[in-house]
């Protein structure tokens, strides 16, 4: 902890010491100098096995899941910082010169507080790390503050993950009952005598409000929209997965109630992820449908994770290693395919000024490049071959499956409503971003183009070439993480050091076989092309309209007239609607109406928003009481402390 304030007070002298450029250069550098230091520190974990302790006791250690996560950690904060470079420009003239400082001093605060989270095993050190997290993020997501609705969705954000602070300091209080030390490393004593799942329950939910599942989610859509987008990214790719990580970190110590504990994470999980993939259908708001999606993908690793926990309590190791690696595999890929959405959803924004889709339209013509990584991240994002999104949740199913032959009547119905609930996840997933791709980037412009609208500056596209590598990589030669990451989980989670993965890697062989029949296929039709290009060169014209050439940007589907089936479809379990437009018959010449469409996030307005609503009533009510009379305040200070005095008398307390 010293190192850790020391570089942080460092980083903030120096920073805010100097004008906005200078900062620039110098928030690179600090990032860069810790992505540096402490990828090193990850990849001779990884290659050696040997789990370093720095500090006294070792409150500081790196073992191969730290490693992963800090990996995972660094290349997002890096792709991030380097994609905000030519994000942030615009803002230079519109902005305080001391407020985009603050922004690149938070950005270096969120990269080391979010490495610190998965290195510190102390529970006093890993709370502070995890409130310098919540706090540097959330300096992050008021960065529009002036815009209506960041500074509530910065203070929501921001009571939310405090709430869940209370719940990881109860529960490693708690935990602390035999040992007496407050840390990760006393679980494994306490769950030896105590049952496992009340404080299973309370890290559960303490994580899950970070990481966003169902109920504990509520943050997260209105969070994301209002962050800039280089933020969103990073939040989204990497800071929701370290409540991932704390549930993986508790899990390695359960000893008992874990068939339960899977059982019910599975089918939680899968819960969570039809409901982030219902939802996101119905948004217009690219940022908040891009949001919704990361509940969808939590929801997948998280039954990964539920598997598991379930392969161990019924000693099935093949189970819990396919599980386990799929989760952790999902929660590389996701990273990677949803910063990099992010990333390109920012790009259109900053040409177009707008976040809703049914304004954009065409993009294509003009970002090509913004276009095409998008449509890579789409693909992924939705578990399509060849790509990383497809081997992540193979592995899932691959556990699945596994289950499914060797389970009794009620298991084997809980992992088939699983199975289901993954297969309806995937279909949806894929039907969302047809909509979203189509609608934003293909057709004609649906409203007016600002003037001089082109392509993301280069040092933006740079920033997404890199996921773009990582995720054709992962998805064309999976055996070279797949292979590597079972070893891992087979050794950290099931606890089989001597583990045969080859169940495992032979399908995934083929699966790399495929891909790479894909790509050679894909690349060949695209060579052939080029070659007939020469021989003729391609006419520019107006798209072929089947003889009908007098389209406009109204006669094309809007994105609510393309999921109007479904939202017909899903209105018993999401309520949505639209406006109810009425034409008098007197109107000969009707006038101007808006028509709009509308989901309601049932948790949101009902599990959190009423009873929030309650609680400002009745302090407003209480209010009554700030008179403002000095006479009246002492009146009050009087009958406290004879109340506390009749209290003492009477032995209440």
């Amino acid at each position: 902890m010293p190192y850790l304030l020391v570089y942080l007070f460092v980083t903030t002298i120096t920073l805010l010491a100097f004008n906005r450029r200078v900062s620039l250069i110098l928030t690179g550098f600090f990032i860069f100098l810790a992505v540096m230091a402490t990828s090193w520190l990850a990849i001779e974990v990884l290659i050696s096995g040997v789990m370093p302790e720095i500090g006294p006791s070792g409150a500081i250690s790196c073992d191969r899941l730290s490693a992963i996560f800090i990996l995972i950690i660094n290349f997002t904060a890096a792709t991030g910082f380097i994609y905000s470079t030519g994000y942030l420009k615009p803002y230079v003239q519109s902005k305080p010169a001391t407020w985009l400082r603050l922004h690149y001093l938070a950005l270096v605060w969120l990269q080391i507080s979010m490495v610190a989270v998965v290195l510190f095993r102390d529970g006093y050190n890993f709370l502070i790390a995890w409130e310098l997290m919540t706090l540097s993020s959330f300096v992050l997501v008021i960065f529009d503050y002036d815009i209506k609705g960041t500074m509530a969705a910065g203070i929501n954000y921001l009571v939310q993950m405090h709430i869940g602070m209370l719940f990881l300091l109860f529960a490693l209080i708690i935990s602390s009952k035999l040992t007496g030390s407050i840390s990760f490393d006393s679980l494994a004593d306490y769950f030896r005598v105590f049952p496992n799942w009340p404080v299973f329950l309370l890290f559960f939910i303490g994580f899950g409000l970070k990481a966003g599942f169902i109920l504990l989610h509520t943050w997260l859509p209105e969070a994301h929209p209002a962050a800039p987008s280089h933020v969103s990214g990073i939040m989204s790719g990497v800071m929701i997965k370290l409540g991932i990580y704390g549930i993986l970190r508790v899990s390695m110590y359960l000893q008992s109630d874990m068939y339960y504990i899977g059982i019910v994470l599975i089918m939680y999980s899968a819960a969570t992820g039809l409901f982030g993939v219902m939802m996101a259908i119905f948004q217009h708001d690219i940022k908040k449908l891009l949001a919704y999606h990361s509940i969808e993908n939590i929801g997948i690793i998280g039954i990964g994770i539920g598997l598991g926990i379930f392969g161990n309590a019924t000693g099935n190791s093949l189970i819990s290693v396919a599980g386990y690696t799929g989760a952790i595999l999902h929660t590389l890929n996701h990273s990677l395919f949803k910063s990099l959405l992010f990333y390109g959803a920012g790009s259109v924004i900053q040409q177009l000024h707008t976040r809703d889709i049914e304004k954009m339209g065409g993009v294509m013509k003009f970002m090509p490049y913004t276009a095409l990584s998008f449509l890579i991240a789409s693909v992924a994002i939705s578990g399509l071959p060849p790509f990383n999104g497809f081997v992540s949740e193979y592995l899932v199913y691959f556990s699945l499956f596994t289950g499914i032959g060797s389970l009794d009547f009620y298991p084997l119905l809980i992992f088939t409503v699983a199975m289901v609930s993954l297969v309806l996840i995937g279909g949806l997933a894929i039907f969302c971003f047809a909509k979203v791709f189509s609608i934003m980037f293909l057709g004609q412009p649906r409203t007016k183009l600002p003037d001089h609208t082109s392509e993301a500056s280069a040092v933006m596209l740079s920033a997404k070439l890199l996921p773009v590598i990582l995720i054709v990589f992962i998805g064309v030669v999976p055996a070279l993480t797949v292979g590597p990451l079972t070893g891992i989980t087979a050794d950290l989670f099931a606890g089989v050091r001597l583990f045969d993965p080859e169940p495992i890697m032979t399908p995934v062989k083929y699966l790399s076989l495929a891909a790479l029949i894909m790509v050679g296929a894909g690349l060949t039709v695209w060579l052939l092309r080029k070659l007939f290009e020469i021989r003729r060169k391609p006419v520019q014209g107006p798209t072929w309209g089947c003889g009908y050439t007098a389209v406009n940007e109204r006669q094309q589907y809007t994105a609510t007239s393309f999921i109007q089936e479904y939202a017909g479809l899903i209105r018993p379990l999401i309520k949505n609607g639209a406006s109810n437009i009425i034409y008098k018959p007197e109107e000969i010449f009707p006038k101007e109406r808006d028509f709009h469409t509308s989901s309601a996030d049932f948790f949101r307005s009902k599990v959190i928003m009423r009873p929030a609503n309650f609680i400002v009533n009745m302090l407003r009510k209480a209010a009554v009481m700030q008179t403002g009379n000095l006479q009246h305040y002492v009146l009050y200070a009087l009958i406290f402390m004879v109340l506390i005095f009749l209290l003492t008398v009477l032995k209440i307390i």
